[in-house]
């Protein structure tokens, strides 16, 4: 049985039927995700096993793009958002669809437009004659895992939405605060902004994802491959999930326990003050961008087979993460540098730390 999908769009209905909850889940939802004791790490054989094989199955629907799976599990297990930009067809919606299919729980897709509203999103509340009360009904937003197609393309209104769910993991309407699934991760999908009838996305709301993705064009290999497989067969018919919602948290809780040694924190700190001070840069890496650039570290380091961060996995993300937070000066831009391009001069310059300390043993992730 395969997870539950809806379509929104602009005019359409939402449907409430797959966010329906027991009283056992509604009060799991209400407590604060990071509450400790609530869920248990994995053990690092079955993490492994897990994460190999969901991996597996999204590189079937996914020709030669390894590295943006990879990115996309890790975005997932450290518990963020993703934004995947890139030009119409070279498979944004695939991937965040087939990432959603390898877990079986809600999935919501919402068809960004210009006429879209915010409680189109959120949910309103609806006056019930019969009962003479109002009565909520669901967004799109309540779901594990919400894919927001062509994002850029809803009005700065109907894109701010997505604020208060994305970072405190709650919806608030009509003065009411309701609860997210957990897990939950907005997908959201945009084209480049030079794209007819797009909308640049606010700085708060690019703060919000963990990482920005761009698939690319694919090589020939994986191009021919796709010619051969994909012109009668839908690739996304031939997934199955391979793990549950419980074992996806689990999977996080995992991630949650990395060690990550003072000297590594210092170095993310350092990075990120770096691009404060930079004079190519109008705006730099915010508090939440370096806490979200080590939680993706720490889901790294458990997809690596280790319990402990290294200085690499800060390096190695450090342009998903950071870049497309960062505002280049008008000038620099003219010399054709970018965010990513001053990112990695800073990476050449700022000292980087020795090896973890004694603390990270083989399986302090599991501790």
């Amino acid at each position: 049985m395969g997870p539950q999908e809806t379509l929104l769009a602009s005019t359409g209905p939402v449907e409430a039927g797959a966010v329906g909850k027991t009283a056992a889940e509604a009060e799991l939802q209400a407590a604060p995700q990071d509450a400790p004791g609530l869920v248990q790490p994995m053990e690092a054989a079955q993490f492994d096993a897990l994460s190999a094989r969901i991996m597996a199955v999204m590189n079937t629907v996914i020709d030669g793009k390894e590295e943006q799976v990879r990115l996309a599990l890790t975005v997932l297990l450290a518990g963020g958002h993703l934004l995947l930009e890139d030009v119409p067809g070279v498979g944004k919606t695939l991937l965040a669809k087939s990432l959603a299919r390898t877990v079986h729980c809600t999935v919501n897709r919402i068809q960004f437009t210009p006429d879209l509203l915010p409680s189109d999103i959120t949910g309103v509340s609806i006056f019930n004659q019969s009962t003479q009360s109002f009565e909520f009904r669901p967004g799109a937003i309540f779901a594990n895992i919400v894919i927001g197609d062509e994002i850029n393309r809803a009005s700065a209104k109907t894109q701010s939405a997505l604020l208060e769910s994305m970072a405190e993991h709650q919806v608030s309407v009509d003065g009411r605060t309701y609860s997210l699934a957990a897990p939950f991760m907005v997908i959201a999908t945009q084209n480049p902004l030079e794209m007819e009838g797009t909308y640049p996305l606010p700085e708060a709301q690019r703060d919000r994802f963990m990482a920005r993705i761009s698939l690319g064009y694919p090589d020939t290999d994986a191009e021919l491959s796709m010619l051969e497989t994909h012109q009668s067969v839908n690739p996304l018919d031939s997934v199955s999930s391979v793990a549950t919602a419980d074992q996806v948290n689990a999977m996080i809780a995992t991630v949650a326990a990395i060690h990550v040694a003072p000297a590594v924190r210092a170095y993310t700190v350092a990075l990120g003050q770096a691009t404060r001070t930079n004079p190519d840069l109008l705006l730099g890496a915010s508090p939440r961008a370096l806490l979200q650039l080590l939680r993706a570290a720490k889901a790294a380091a458990a997809l690596a087979g280790r319990g402990f961060v290294l200085p690499d996995d800060i390096r190695e993300l450090a342009v998903p993460v950071l870049a497309h937070r960062l505002l280049v000066e008008r000038g620099a831009a003219t010399r054709g540098a970018t965010a990513a391009s001053v990112i990695a001069e800073l990476l050449a310059t700022v000292p980087v730390p020795g090896q973890p300390d004694g603390r990270a043993v083989k399986d302090a992730r599991f501790r």
